[in-house]
């Protein structure tokens, strides 16, 4: 078979330019190109793991940042409640204080009315007494035809009043 022996004559041509053929490839790439192209990849793992890292320690401090915040804020709310407490418990004396001084002033013209009320019914009382004496005195002396004195009348009068 010629096929046969003309692969033998050529085999080890081929084999040859294998060789080199591969031996470049290795020298080119292998060697060449990828402890660049490893290098690389360390230098984006590092840069990754550095920029993982620079992000928890700025979420870290975030975070303590909102935790002091929350802190100060509801120290701030609960002086802004104490002092509106203290606003109310001091408009509550003031309004207290006002509505005794309001509620004095009330009683002190409340009892004046109340005396001249009772002023005013005494002098009523004792004029109404006078007329009706009078009235009596001349009802007597038109009806009886006797002479009542004004003493004796005043008194009749009263006992009417106060006994009905």
């Amino acid at each position: 078979m010629p096929q046969i022996a003309q692969l033998a004559e050529t085999w080890s041509s081929q084999v040859f330019w294998l060789l080199v053929f591969f031996g470049i490839t290795f020298f080119v790439i292998g060697r060449g190109m990828v402890p660049k192209v490893m290098e690389t990849v360390a230098q984006r793992d590092s840069q990754i793991a550095a920029d993982l890292g620079a992000a928890k320690a700025a979420r870290d401090a975030a975070d303590e940042q909102e935790e002091a915040w929350r802190v100060r804020e509801n120290e701030n709310r609960a002086a802004a409640q104490a002092i509106v407490a203290k606003a109310k418990d001091e408009a509550a004396a003031k309004s207290e204080k006002k509505l005794k001084a309001a509620q004095t002033r009330l009683d002190k013209k409340l009892a004046e009315a109340e005396d001249r009320i009772a002023e005013a019914r005494t002098a009523a009382l004792t004029e109404v007494e006078a007329v009706a004496a009078e009235a009596a005195q001349d009802i007597v002396s038109r009806l009886a035809g006797v002479k009542v004195t004004k003493p004796v009348a005043t008194k009749a009068v009263k006992e009417a009043i106060t006994h009905g």
